[in-house]
């Protein structure tokens, strides 16, 4: 029966299925979930990491629900520049939404189901914002919860940086991954971390462990902006990286992405700074040009190597692929980039829209195979 009194749903062993996070952390206000295991903590470099694998980018509760009314009661941690939303979906399509206040804290937000649709049961889910940290204190319904049934898709395992998990995003749902994601028919599990994308044998091997059906790897802009290798060093790195995902899965297709454009850093090696412009801060490359033939990382020098990594290896491996970040956002396309390294959320949508047809359509590394023999 809806429309009643809403009465509590267990978040920790019941009907509610955590999708997209690999670990919950119980703390004194609920649950907060996080995109890499908990075995990872003990190796992060420093606090920068842990806040970003606790921000649940791509993280949704899913349970299957006739409920009219629904309230998660949550203790939000958020940038206020970026404070984002939690959104109900029902079978797929978005229903409702609910803002994060930018002060954070504790707050309940509540969501109705379309008027039309109360007394059918929906597959839904709750999406959590890609760039607040969220404790789950509680949810609440005013008709049973019961568990979601398997989506039946393929499931894709992407890894990148900021650029993937996209703080400028109206919501975790318009992040480019999700927006390729749906446009393909697959289920995602986004591990990309802001700031982080530094070829850790951590994240290695959490790529290596789980399941997965297709791969993709964007690569390389941390690498840059952050002047955290030098080509003697960012090879091999690569190379290891590439191995211990193969560990898990050596036949999986897997897609090599490089950086997408960023002006400041195209020829000019970091570590990023940031400049003063009529519209803001954007970011500039503080390095020296000069220094490139001693072995600091360009852009065109990523893009080079990664696709000179690849070919060699493909060589052995039919089913590793390069796909050159400009194809997904280039020159033509920099007005999309206000700060001169992130996309705006039109520019998310041309990369989403981009990564679907190159990756997952005809003719792409992740394509069904009826597609492939059409």
């Amino acid at each position: 029966m809806t429309g009643g009194l809403l009465a509590e749903v267990p978040l920790a062993d019941g009907p509610v299925e955590f999708r997209g996070a690999l670990h919950l952390e119980r703390t004194a206000a609920g649950l907060r979930p996080w995109r890499l295991p908990d075995w990872t903590a003990v190796q992060f470099p420093d606090d920068g990491l842990r806040r970003v694998v606790m921000m649940p980018s791509g993280v949704r509760l899913a349970f299957r629900t006739a409920a009219t009314v629904l309230e998660l009661a949550l203790h939000a941690e958020p940038d206020p520049l970026y404070p984002g939303a939690v959104e109900l979906w029902l079978d797929g399509v978005r229903a409702d939404r609910a803002a994060i206040p930018a002060a954070g804290g504790p707050v309940v937000l509540r969501f109705t189901t379309p008027t039309a649709d109360h007394g059918t049961e929906h597959e839904a889910e709750l999406w959590l914002p890609q760039w607040t940290s969220v404790e789950l204190a509680a949810l609440r319904a005013d008709a049973p919860v019961h568990p979601p049934r398997p989506t039946g898709r393929r499931r894709w395992l992407h890894h990148g940086s900021s650029v993937s998990q996209v703080p400028e995003a109206d919501s975790a749902a318009d992040t480019w991954p999700w927006i390729a994601a749906r446009q393909a028919g697959v289920d995602l599990l986004n591990l990309s971390l802001a700031g982080n994308a530094h070829l850790d044998p951590f994240t290695a091997r959490t790529l290596r462990d789980q399941p997965a059906d297709v791969i993709s790897l964007k690569l390389g802009i941390n690498v840059v902006t952050k002047a955290a290798f030098r080509l003697r060093a960012f090879v091999p790195a690569v190379h290891g990286f590439l191995d211990t995902v193969r560990d898990g899965h050596p036949d999986t297709p897997l897609l090599v992405v490089s950086p997408i454009l960023s002006p400041p850093f195209e020829r000019t090696p970091g570590p990023a700074g940031f400049e003063e412009a009529g519209t803001g801060a954007r970011f500039a490359a503080t390095g020296d040009p000069a220094d490139v033939k001693a072995g600091a990382l360009s852009l065109e020098v990523v893009r080079t190597e990664l696709a000179r990594i690849v070919a060699v290896r493909a060589a052995t491996d039919p089913h590793l692929h390069y796909l050159d970040g400009l194809a997904l956002l280039g020159p033509d396309d920099a007005d999309r980039l206000a700060d001169l390294l992130h996309p705006d959320p039109a520019g998310h949508r041309l990369i989403g829209e981009r990564f679907a047809g190159l990756a997952f359509g005809p003719g792409g590394p992740f394509a069904t195979t009826a597609q492939a023999q059409a």
